[in-house]
């Protein structure tokens, strides 16, 4: 499957959520050398994004990923743990160019003037979906950026720039799972056996059992992915 050379300039609109879970429950998720979950006070931080990549951009798909923080040397960076798309370049591409372990799924995004809608259907992990609601929208564009970490699927690590600009807004966001995974966690919860037995869904697990400290929305956003 062709895809588009890096860096991908895109753009769109996406909801971020951060989240602080207890180290003791993250997942097995294998990271690249060197890499290990940035711990403050026995929790690790996930963050998780619904985007909506629109034409304008060198593609045009939908995406749900999450992403652990990790220390890398000295460095603090984002290492992408879970992912899906609902567009084969997007999907070939972020494997190959950068190591992005990206799955395919079907994705639902809507929008309306305050808040948006977001639901992922996908091949051995139950539904996942989110609401968002803008509390305070901010008067500016904001600048970031950032970069992950990630292993190439021939072995070596891969380092991915990200920069971005966009008009953020602070709001509240629930994330629901399906119900396989809460009748799941409620069986398991004396053994805390979560990502093991999981298997594919043991992101989900993690995501099903916590609450996000932190949600804002990025709207019209510009971003450039890779060098």
């Amino acid at each position: 499957m062709p895809f588009p050379p890096s860096p991908w300039h895109l753009t769109g609109d996406m909801v971020v959520s951060l989240w602080r879970i207890p180290v003791d429950d993250l997942p097995p998720w294998p990271l690249p050398r060197g890499a290990r979950p940035w711990v403050v006070r026995r929790r690790a931080t996930l963050l998780t994004f619904w985007v909506d990549y629109r034409p304008g951009g060198v593609l045009a798909y939908h995406e749900f990923l999450i992403a652990l923080a990790v220390r890398h040397g000295r460095r603090l960076a984002g290492s992408t743990v879970a992912a899906w798309v609902d567009d084969e370049q997007s999907l070939a591409g972020g494997r190959a160019l950068w190591g992005i372990p990206k799955e395919q799924g079907a994705i639902m995004l809507s929008a309306d003037g305050r808040g948006s809608r977001g639901e992922l259907t996908a091949a051995g992990i139950p539904p996942v979906r989110v609401t968002y609601r803008d509390v305070l929208r901010l008067p500016f564009r904001l600048p970031a950026r950032a970069h992950l970490v990630q292993q190439l699927p021939d072995g070596p690590e891969c380092r991915v720039p990200v920069r971005i600009s966009g008009r953020p807004a602070l709001g509240r966001s629930r994330v629901t799972t399906g119900a396989d995974v809460r009748r799941q966690l409620l069986d398991e919860s004396a053994g805390r056996q979560f990502g093991a037995a999981l298997g594919a869904s043991a992101p989900l697990s993690v995501l099903a059992r916590h609450r996000p400290l932190l949600s804002l929305a990025v709207r019209d956003f510009r971003s450039t992915v890779g060098s």
